[in-house]
């Protein structure tokens, strides 16, 4: 099926706006807005499927030809509704409509000695982004989300995980389901603390391992902090208390890959 667009006021373009601004309206539709060509290939590559996907000839360009020419329904539409709908400057001339997946805990398949992200009432779509991004390298089993205050699909959180949403498994869960998930599965889990006594690199990174981490200006709650099997710390020399979530969360990950690789 394809169709054209020429007008900003066409009622796709306003469901998409809507579907761009309003975590709300994603979870009525069960649908996401993706943008970009790389992002949408990496829903396309991870199974995720693609509703409808929005193309501007005038920008796309050659490496497009593949996609647009497997899009079960192609709109078309000229730059001025292309720039309305876009969140992102530079973009490639293509947006899509995608269905989003709804993991649970039970849902996830585990390696032999697993390796899990576990964030506590994130907030900021780009923190998570980055966490994915870090989660993509480093081969960690999952990102898990508890408590969450943003959506997991935020388009911002797709722009900055610059697609790894779709390459890792996401859940989103309340914390006691996943505290008692993790103690059923005899994974061990090290909590992120400025409190903390033993810094993160003498741990046993090596077994089965959850790492936590709560927002930057609380910390982790004391359900997580209590229900932990160790409080680690990443040691603060200058003076700040604190790094980024993010940065703090690929620091542990990678000791964890580090041990594991010895």
């Amino acid at each position: 099926m394809e169709e054209k667009i020429i007008s900003t006021s066409n009622p796709r373009i306003k469901n998409v706006l809507k579907l761009k601004e309003k975590s709300s309206e994603r979870k009525l539709q069960d649908l996401i807005v993706v943008e970009g060509l790389r992002e949408i290939m990496m829903a396309k590559e991870n199974g995720f499927t693609i509703k409808t996907l929005f193309v501007c000839e005038d920008i796309a360009g050659k490496k497009s030809k593949e996609l647009i020419a497997s899009a079960s329904h192609l709109v078309k539409i000229n730059k001025e509704v292309f720039e309305k709908i876009t969140y992102r400057e530079n973009s490639d001339g293509l947006l899509a409509l995608v269905v989003p997946k709804h993991l649970r805990l039970k849902d996830l398949k585990l390696s032999a000695v697993p390796l899990f992200i576990v964030l506590e009432s994130v907030e900021k779509p780009g923190n998570l982004g980055a966490i994915l991004r870090t989660a993509d390298a480093s081969g960690v089993d999952a990102v898990i989300v508890c408590d969450t205050k943003t959506d997991i699909y935020n388009p911002n959180v797709i722009r900055s995980s610059i697609g790894c949403i779709f390459s890792k498994q996401v859940v989103a869960a309340d914390s006691d389901e996943v505290i008692k998930f993790i103690k059923e599965k005899n994974i061990r889990s090290f909590a992120a603390a400025l409190t903390a006594k033993n810094n993160y690199s003498k741990s046993d990174l090596s077994v089965p391992s959850a790492i936590v981490l709560g927002t930057e200006a609380d910390g982790l709650s004391q359900k997580w902090l209590s229900s932990a099997d160790e409080q680690i710390k990443i040691p603060m020399l200058g003076k700040t208390d604190s790094l980024n979530v993010s940065a703090s969360c690929a620091v542990i990950v990678y000791e964890a890959v580090r041990q594991r690789e010895k």
